[in-house]
């Protein structure tokens, strides 16, 4: 399987490498894809939904004025 996120679906991207003299070559960026165990199956997810996952939910309250 290729390098996507089965939680969002990111998958590379496609840009230009440039060299000093401002040469442009076709590359890849990749997405950090991690193997984690999520609900007891292993499943392929970015570090950014990792890091949404893990994050605490935020609860606001509003300040009487």
């Amino acid at each position: 399987m290729s390098r996507v996120c089965s939680v969002c679906g990111r998958g590379a991207k496609a840009g230009n490498s440039r060299s000093h003299s401002n040469i442009a070559t076709k590359r890849k960026f990749s997405v950090n894809v991690q193997s984690k165990k999520v609900d007891g199956q292993r499943i392929k997810i970015c570090t950014k939904c990792i890091k949404t996952k893990v994050k605490p939910a935020r609860v606001r309250v509003k300040k009487a004025a």
